[in-house]
């Protein structure tokens, strides 16, 4: 049976021994996606299953971090010392190098059901054991595995007197495991619940708080604390700026929002500010940008230019820094309550955040509460911020401060009174704006967290992924919450009929995972008023070759056709729910790259889907790389369009040289290019005093050997070509 309170320890070594000493030497190692990991524990495991070959131990887990190595000389020079500053004692996971470099111990395995996109698409391991799996059945799947030992990182505190722990950036799953895990202790197995205390973590609170009674077992020592791995924001380019502001232009103020990590998630919130804070030049972005004339019948319907009056709610399985900016810019401020009755009268309007003597006789008039209080009614007013903490329940009477009191009928005048008088409270209490799964970003974002006053980072609720993700449970009350829903995802690539590739290759080749798309795809379906928007890049580059990510069809999907909703490239929106297949190729067709438009016409002409003689209409033609950088250029030069609209870890100097050095990473990438880029190298004469510092960067200010020399040239050439010296 589970012990009530948990055995502290202080030691790693000891920690493991009590772990196998509890469950045998099987253990599979159940541990959260992400920064949740407790890393030093981890490594421990691991150390004892490499010196002990008769242990078994299976690692089930998901985004598995490592941070950046570089795989050519001028990117190692890069990100050694960025890696240094940016990620201070953050401790490796030892399986993960192994795992890269192919040297598991036979005894030891590793299976996860999401990869740090595109890390482990050549990790032959990695990609023999992945396992494919929906967010929400992600617990489910592990237990099937056979999990027996859970190990997660908490944050601790004092709590009104009272120890806690908190998960931290990891509920999501750890929630859906624990009941999952004490039932198989009640049919007798083995298993064992690991917390371990990193005073880095940020405290949450709401249902991300329990008592260390939740656990067996709490290892606790300032020695094993470590930096969270902190995700630094990526540049964001042209074309994610153009698909981001078309996006935001179908959020719905008074909605739902749900968005990810990256450029595009990015791009997303900097205009959502914009709308909000600078309405004017946001609808002249959206005018220049040809988005009005070309879909402002779409945008009126089901989104809108105007601000954030009534402000967004946010149900998102990954809690982004963007949703912390939107929370301070005033946007993310529509409240939801773990109330049914409560949440349906704030969505008619019958009462108001503000709590005033409407709010009170709309409760009785609606039947919520009689006019005969109880001590648990009175609790309830109290707990939701209708009552104030002056108000008593005291042996069927009112006590509404020290001076009053009265019959706790408030069908009696008196009563009434002295409660509208004495007994309200300024605005209704417990209310979310936002409820999120797990959370990951820049080392600002978890120093912000930590720095929240508690009643602000209360508003925040971390909670299981099935509370978010779906709706079974508790259905009308994520109805009522979950109101005009914008599930914004990105992916890879579009077929013409509408399916959508997410998460692998026709050739099996994993690179990151289903998570929670084709849960939130499917939900936008089932909600009244919500939609799936898929946001994707029209084109990509394989070495100075482009290529359509729309294609007539392809070997692998991740959301079907038949749930085929909102696709945003840089060149539009295309509106495919309830379309013919006709309609949605038309659709898609018009914003596709204008390079690949003929072949894909003639795809579906040669498959009958489109009439012989249909034409894109003129209008649709001009879709081209050109265009995009002629809207960008003068946003950019007037400050619209920053690199980083929600900030950077880089310093001036990196910034300019991780442009450089993608710019040449692409060159370099075909025979042609190296040969053009070795030519220009070769041309570039003497160095200019402004390469200097971006030299010393790389520590090539003074080569030395052949080598260092051609990689100072290439460099030069480079930054040179792109207009920085």
């Amino acid at each position: 049976m589970h012990q009530q309170s948990p055995s502290y320890l202080r030691d790693l070594d000891a920690c493991v021994a009590e772990i196998i000493a509890r469950v045998g030497k099987r253990i599979a190692l159940g541990i959260p996606l992400g920064i949740g990991k407790p890393n030093p524990l981890v490594n421990a495991l691991y150390r004892r299953a490499k010196a002990d070959p008769t242990l078994r131990l299976e690692i089930l887990t998901a985004i598995t971090l490592e941070k950046p190595q570089g795989s050519s000389e001028l990117e190692k020079r890069f990100l050694k010392p960025l890696v240094e500053r940016l990620f201070g004692n953050y401790l490796d996971l030892d399986y993960a190098d192994d795992s890269r470099a192919g040297r598991l111990p036979a005894n030891v395995s590793v299976a996860e059901f999401f990869f740090q996109p595109g890390r482990f698409t050549h990790v032959v391991a990695q990609q023999q054991n992945y396992i494919s799996s929906n967010y929400t059945h992600a617990a489910r799947d592990l237990m099937e595995n056979g999990l027996n030992v859970l190990a997660q990182m908490v944050a601790a505190r004092e709590v009104d007197g009272e120890p806690r722990l908190s998960f931290g950036s990891n509920p999501e799953i750890t929630l859906d495991l624990l009941p999952m895990l004490e039932d198989a202790r009640r049919r007798g197995q083995p298993v064992v619940t690991v917390a371990q205390v990193n005073r880095a973590m940020p405290f949450m609170y709401n249902d991300a708080m329990i008592p260390p009674s939740t656990f067996d077992l709490v290892l606790d020592h300032p020695e094993y604390d470590f930096q969270l791995f902190g995700a630094p924001n990526l540049s964001v380019k042209n074309a994610d700026y153009l698909i981001g502001l078309q996006a935001s232009a179908l959020v719905r103020d008074g909605g739902t929002l749900q968005i990810g990590i990256g450029g595009l998630g990015d791009a997303i919130v900097h205009f959502c500010r914009l709308r909000h804070q600078q309405n004017p030049l946001y609808r002249q972005l959206l005018t220049d940008a040809g988005a009005l004339e070309r879909h402002g019948e779409l945008i009126g319907r089901i989104g809108g230019i105007e601000p954030f009056d009534r402000g967004l709610y946010g149900a998102s399985e990954m809690f982004v820094e963007g949703f912390l900016h939107l929370y301070q810019a005033g946007i993310l401020k529509r409240a939801v309550y773990d109330d049914l009755t409560l949440q349906r009268l704030l969505n008619e309007g019958a009462i108001g955040e503000r709590v005033d003597e409407r709010s009170l006789q709309t409760l009785l008039a609606r039947g919520a509460i009689r006019s005969e209080l109880g001590e648990e009614c009175v609790e309830w007013l109290k707990a939701r911020g209708i009552l104030n903490s002056k108000v008593r329940f005291e042996q069927g009477d009112l006590r509404v401060g020290e001076a009053v009191r009265v019959p706790a009928d408030l069908a009696r005048p008196e009563s009434y009174a002295a409660v509208i008088a004495h007994g309200l409270g300024e605005r209704l209490e417990g209310g979310v704006v936002l409820h999120g799964g797990f959370f990951l970003g820049p080392a600002a974002f978890y120093d912000a967290l930590r720095a929240l006053p508690e009643a602000e980072s209360r508003k925040i609720c971390m909670t299981t992924v099935r509370k978010i993700n779906h709706l079974y449970g508790n259905e009308d009350l994520a109805v009522l919450q979950r109101r005009d829903a914008r599930f914004i995802n990105t992916t890879m690539m579009v077929t013409l009929m509408g399916a959508a590739v997410s998460d692998g290759l026709e050739s099996g080749v994993v690179i990151s995972g289903v998570g929670g798309q084709y849960n939130f795809v499917a939900m936008a379906h089932e909600l009244p008023e919500a939609r799936s928007i898929l946001l994707l890049r029209s084109t990509r580059e394989s070495g100075r070759k482009p290529s359509s990510n729309i294609v007539w069809s392809y070997g692998h999907i991740t959301i079907p056709r038949h749930l085929r909703d909102i696709v945003i490239t840089e060149y539009g929106i295309a509106d495919l729910r309830g379309r013919s297949d006709k309609e949605v190729i038309i659709a898609l067709l018009n914003i596709a790259d204008s390079r690949f438009q003929p072949a894909l016409l003639e795809a579906a002409k040669r498959e009958n889907k489109l009439p012989r003689d249909y034409q894109i209409p003129p209008r649709y033609r001009n879709n081209t790389p050109e265009r995009v950088r002629d809207w960008a250029e003068p946003h950019k030069r007037r400050g619209l369009l920053p690199d980083f609209p929600l900030g950077t870890d880089f310093t001036e100097e990196e910034i300019v040289l991780e442009k450089a050095l993608s710019s040449l990473k692409r060159r370099l990438s075909s025979k042609i290019g190296w040969v053009t880029a070795a030519a220009k190298a070769l041309a570039v004469g003497p160095t200019p005093p402004a390469a200097g510092r971006y030299l010393s960067r790389l520590q090539l200010e003074r080569p030395s050997g052949l080598k260092e020399r051609a990689l100072r040239r290439l460099v030069v050439s480079e930054l040179i070509a792109g207009g920085q010296v």
